[in-house]
């Protein structure tokens, strides 16, 4: 196999338990369904932070969030002295293009400043909204030169027509894009701002999925006793019933939203197929986060680490070279992801980086259900008090196969669940005395696990930018 084009579509805050091929039956995603047939998917990838930019920054630069130095969402600046996976992945010889959000430093209705990113193709777009200085949003100004205004359909019953929405427009310049004759390998990151909320799907959409009809959130009554133990701890919004969130009807707007990523997705793939290069295109499918979407209360993301939230889909395709219908069980952190990416790009993954290649999974009868000890994610004050009404929380996760530690650092606070018998968190076992050696002991894995990450890592190994 010669050095591939790497496609790689990340949407945004969307969950692991949405598409139709792994399980979810409400959901309609015949192009993601057939991505699973045609490829290798992770069943239990976890992002690195709940929290859109040190999520990101973690996955760009291979570290994880508190050793990126970039921790809380939309910092003002990045830090230097850390090569971005896509810098390297250009210098290697590939043609490099971005599509939609980067968000490493805020944008902040300005445009974002670019980083040492190596991107030669830049199509630049945040939240789809009218509110963005001339030149700062690619998106929104195409949208005003079609005579369009984001902030009128937005508001109008029927939404962001499908013909302007921001999805249809990535993938616009993706065919664009991959129509192209680059002259050497390609890597395009496509980044959707959907299912992010609000969830306002064109009314096309949203008529396809009835509220009544949703399965609704994982909720049981003692959940607003244990988030009320937990409301001084970040979050954005209130505890709330499954009726007050009114969680099924946003449930079927957000499937609606995923619905239309999937119809997009698909023309960007004819494309390829209609060029001639999907045998030699690794095709990967992502997403930086999830969302509560209800579970246990809580609607959209903040410091906690329930599974809706931490857990994203990721599936690689490339039917030619990789394993088809393949499913690996074993954990896996996006971290990973961005390993897996410098060596496909013919790179050697540099002795700083966190990440673990999934290639052997890829291409090898290994079945996958073993790959890491555990999983980390972290919330080191990521988002502005603004968002929350909090002070700034600090939090950590710690997932083995059979169970998950939360500690929340600066509350005295904390959940473990066994998540072979409880997969949706219900059973908090922190102050259960028959757990209380397997938590002390997951403590110090997870303090031992932090202290290495952080620490065994010297800015001299990092190669210059």
């Amino acid at each position: 196999m010669k050095r591939p084009n790497i496609l790689w579509y990340c949407t945004d805050q969307q969950r692991f338990d949405t598409i139709g091929a792994l399980g979810n039956v409400h959901v309609k995603t015949p192009t993601l369904d057939q991505l699973v047939q045609d490829g290798v998917s992770f069943t239990n990838t976890y992002c690195q932070s709940p929290i859109c930019t040190p999520s990101r920054a973690s996955l760009m630069t291979g570290f994880y969030p508190s050793r990126t130095r970039n921790t809380r969402n939309g910092n003002d600046t990045f830090p230097e002295d850390i090569p971005l996976i896509s810098k390297m992945i250009a210098d290697a010889g590939y043609a490099c293009g971005l599509i939609g959000k980067f968000h490493l430093v805020s944008a902040g209705r300005r445009p974002e400043p670019r980083l040492d990113d190596g991107f030669t193709y830049w199509q630049h777009s945040h939240a789809p909204r009218d509110d963005w200085q001339e030149g700062a949003h690619q998106y929104a100004d195409w949208v005003r030169e079609q005579g369009q205004s984001l902030d009128e359909m937005r508001n109008s019953p029927e939404h962001v027509r499908p013909e302007y929405h921001q999805t249809k427009w990535a993938s616009d310049c993706a065919i664009d894009y991959i129509s192209k004759d680059h002259g050497k390998p390609w890597m395009l990151n496509i980044n959707v701002y959907d299912p992010h909320p609000p969830f306002i799907p064109p009314a096309e959409y949203d008529a396809q999925f009835d509220p009544d009809d949703m399965p609704g959130p994982y909720f049981k009554e003692s959940d607003i006793k244990n988030q009320k133990a937990l409301g001084k701890v970040d979050f954005q919004g209130e505890v709330r019933s499954p009726e007050e969130h009114q969680a099924k009807s946003a449930q079927a707007k957000y499937y609606a939203m995923i619905a239309q990523i999937d119809d997009q997705f698909a023309r960007i793939l004819k494309a390829l197929d209609e060029t001639g290069q999907r045998d030699n295109t690794v095709i990967i499918f992502t997403s930086d986060h999830g969302e509560t979407l209800g579970d246990h209360g809580l609607m959209f993301k903040g410091c906690r680490f329930y599974e809706g939230l931490v857990k994203v889909p990721l599936i690689f395709s490339c039917p030619s070279q990789f394993n088809n219908n393949k499913q690996c069980s074993g954990l896996v952190e996006l971290l990973d992801l961005s390993a897996t990416l410098l060596e496909l790009a013919g790179l050697e993954i540099p002795d700083y980086h966190q990440g673990k290649s999934l290639m052997p999974y890829l291409k090898s009868d290994d079945t996958g259900t073993h790959i890491r000890s555990h999983a980390r994610c972290e919330y080191f004050d990521a988002l502005d008090p603004y968002f929350t009404g909090g002070s700034g929380a600090f939090a950590t996760m710690h997932r083995t196969e059979k169970f998950k530690l939360v500690v929340y650092h600066d509350h005295g606070l904390g959940e473990l669940f066994d998540l072979e018998t409880d997969p949706w968190e219900f059973n908090n076992l922190w102050d259960d005395p028959n757990y209380e050696s397997i938590k002390n002991q997951l403590i110090l894995e997870s303090f031992n696990s932090h202290v290495i990450l952080t620490t065994n890592v010297g800015s001299e190994r990092i190669a210059p930018m």
